[in-house]
Order: C-alpha cells, then structure tokens, then sequence
C-alpha cells in the first residue's frame, strides 16, 4: 500500500492536479470564445488554479482509501517513479 509520503503518491497526485488545471482552463477558455461565458484569462487561471488544489485535497483525503494510489480507482505502480495506472490490469 502506498501512503501519502510515498513519491509515487505524489507524482500521481501532480499528474492528476496538472490535468485537472488543464481540462478546467481549456473549458473555461473555450466557453468564453463560444460567447457563452465571458471570462478573462485572469479569472480562468484563477479557476482552474482553484480546481487543481480541490484535486490535490481529493488525492490526500482519498490517499488510504484506494489499493496503491491516491484516488479509490488509481492505482500507482509500487516501482519508485513509477507512471500511475488507471483501471486497466
């Protein structure tokens, strides 16, 4: 079982905390240029900032919950610097 003080913990944690950012940026950015939400890209830096440290708080509360990894579903690979695996065996 990986633990929270555990690298591989933390790399799948960044990892997640990255995509997160990326996706939410990318959303809010687009629903801007489709006129939907009129956001500046302060504001939707801010917002996916704000998501990417919701989904580090998600990792650590859920980091005991799951088999290895830092959510109930991921698991992170027990070999030091190790890429993180989803559901897939």
């Amino acid at each position: 079982m990986v633990t929270i003080n555990s690298s591989s913990f933390w790399l799948a944690t960044t990892e997640r905390a990255v995509r997160t950012f990326a996706q939410t940026l990318i959303a809010a950015l687009g629903l801007d240029a489709a006129d939907v939400l009129a956001l500046p890209w302060g504001r939707g830096i801010a917002l996916a900032g704000i998501a990417a440290i919701l989904s580090v708080v998600t990792s650590i509360a859920t980091g005991t919950t799951g088999s290895s990894g830092p959510g109930i579903t991921e698991t992170a690979n027990a070999t030091a610097g190790a890429a993180p695996r989803g559901l897939n065996p």
